[in-house]
């Protein structure tokens, strides 16, 4: 299966059986053509009428069903990654450095630090949670500043994922408007399987594989136009 194939995901089977197939599934359009969930998902899932969406929907329950990684890993832009493919991804976004590593090279900044070491010592945690202990919610001239800079920087260098989304409930216990990002980290969320494979390669060479992998879902893209967009 490539990207170049007419499918269409009809339901949350089908994007479960997409990702573990394919490898990466981008939420939304992007640079390259074809290369979305958005672009090839039946319109009835997409929007529906109703609020919230099924594509919406689906996120958490594939998140747990199928063990994969979920988050802005792309320009900024959500993306599933299966669990196969996310250690030599994460291994070539982090350069190879753990995040303590990072750090002490002086390549990460304090701010990161600080959230990184929260969200690490609370996960998995709700959004709203995670602003709370660490000091992004409060008070008027009080909260820190930065939260989503930060959050998805992490996300982007495959430090922090989303594990999963909760919901607000009403005074009935009843679940009610779009879903709240719970975030973890790959080591907590894998496991072994993981910590395993993460830095079995240089990241060079995870980095290679990627591509190349890439190329052969995307046979209408160019080399250069995958590249730019794993940046």
């Amino acid at each position: 299966m490539t990207y170049s194939d007419d499918f269409i995901v009809s339901s949350r089977q089908g994007l479960m059986d997409l990702i573990d197939k394919i490898g990466f599934v981008p939420f939304f359009e992007n640079e390259i053509e074809g290369f979305s969930l958005e672009e090839h998902i039946a319109r009835e899932c997409w929007y529906d009428g109703q609020d919230p969406w099924p594509a919406w929907e689906w996120k958490g329950p594939v998140i747990r069903e199928l063990g994969c990684a979920y988050g802005k890993f792309l320009r900024g832009k959500a993306m599933y990654v299966s669990a196969k493919w996310f250690p030599d991804f994460a291994n070539f976004r982090r350069d190879g450095y753990d995040f303590d590593a990072r750090y002490d090279d002086g390549l990460a900044s304090y701010h990161d630090k600080e959230l990184f070491e929260v969200l690490d010592a609370n996960a998995p945690i709700l959004s709203k949670e995670l602003k709370r202990i660490g000091g992004y919610s409060g008070g008027k001239g009080t909260a820190k500043k930065g939260f989503d800079t930060s959050i998805t920087r992490l996300q982007k260098q495959c430090y922090v994922i989303i594990s999963d989304f909760g919901h607000s409930t009403d005074k009935f216990g009843n679940e009610y408007g779009w879903g709240i990002a719970e975030y973890s980290t790959p080591e907590k969320f894998f496991g072994k399987k993981f910590t395993d494979a993460v830095y079995k390669r240089t990241p060079e060479e995870s980095y290679d594989r990627v591509v190349k992998h890439l190329k052969k879902i995307l046979p209408h893209a160019s080399e250069e136009a995958i590249r730019k967009i794993l940046k």
